[in-house]
């Protein structure tokens, strides 16, 4: 590989075999090297082959202000968390490494911000709030740093960012959104969710997505009224805790559920009902 351009010490691009920009990091790989010298391919620890040029160029400029430490630290937390969730956004290399970093700083200067979402975040999206804590002991053990809970909060959301392909404020949304979903079946069932069952865990995804839509204006039609009549009569209760929402929905967003719609959060409602009655 030769270097297109040097980032620091132990960052440069390169151009592979498609003359396509790489961002590659290993420790003193461009140390006394110009732009055009080849860089060995053992000494490289890292390759950031990204499918957009401007992520490649917004990588390259963040890198080269963070210390290779921090970087490593993060590419380890963003490993695993592809490992338990499948395949992330690649902005996470950026906004992830990103936050992390002036998390530390401000944590070294005192500065602690706290997470008004946390109760939801960790209702919500326990398998990313559980990734943010093993995230903070990976911090911890490579830089001696000890993040405070909040952050793995704010890191659960960074994951939810990009397995949804979304910008951080509507994420922020859609967990608001859930919340109040799940407080008018709350109510209007009388019941106690049971955050083990795996009825509740289909519910809580069903809403992620469902809330992603709403928000996005997407509508989801389906003109056989035969199916949804067999919906509402067989599970009243559920269907009408549906049409709840929907209700609130229209109030407060302005977004008119589709019938479709309705009959789908009826079936998840139906579900999380006959578990808990």
């Amino acid at each position: 590989m030769r270097i297109a351009k040097i980032l620091n010490n132990n960052v440069a691009v390169v151009l592979d075999e498609n003359q396509r920009e790489q961002v590659v990091m290993g420790r003193g790989i461009a140390f006394q090297k110009r732009a055009g010298d080849r860089i060995e391919a053992g000494s490289i620890e890292k390759i950031f082959a990204l499918q957009s040029d401007e992520l490649v160029r917004r990588l390259g400029e963040l890198l080269k202000q963070i210390p290779l430490e921090v970087i490593t630290a993060c590419d380890r937390i963003i490993e695993l968390a592809q490992s338990r969730l499948g395949k992330l956004q690649e902005s996470l290399y950026i906004t992830l490494t990103d936050h992390c970093y002036f998390a530390i700083e401000r944590q070294k200067k005192g500065v602690v911000i706290r997470n008004v979402l946390m109760w939801e975040i960790k209702r919500l999206y326990p398998k990313e709030f559980e990734l943010g804590q093993q995230a903070r002991a990976i911090l911890a053990k490579r830089l001696a740093v000890e993040l405070p809970e909040d952050e793995a909060g704010f890191i659960a959301l960074h994951l939810v960012t990009a397995q949804l392909k979304s910008e951080m404020p509507e994420v922020m949304h859609i967990t608001k959104v859930m919340q109040e979903i799940l407080h008018i079946v709350q109510y209007q069932l009388k019941l106690e969710y049971d955050q083990e069952s795996l009825s509740y865990h289909r519910f809580v995804t069903h809403l992620k997505f469902f809330a992603q839509r709403m928000l996005n204006r997407t509508v989801v039609e389906n003109d056989d009224a035969s199916v949804h009549q067999v919906v509402k009569e067989n599970y009243p209760l559920a269907w009408k805790c549906a049409e709840k929402v929907a209700g609130h929905l229209v109030c407060t967003y302005q977004r008119q559920l589709t019938t479709e719609e309705i009959m789908f959060l009826a079936f998840h409602i139906e579900r999380v009902r006959k578990e808990r009655r």
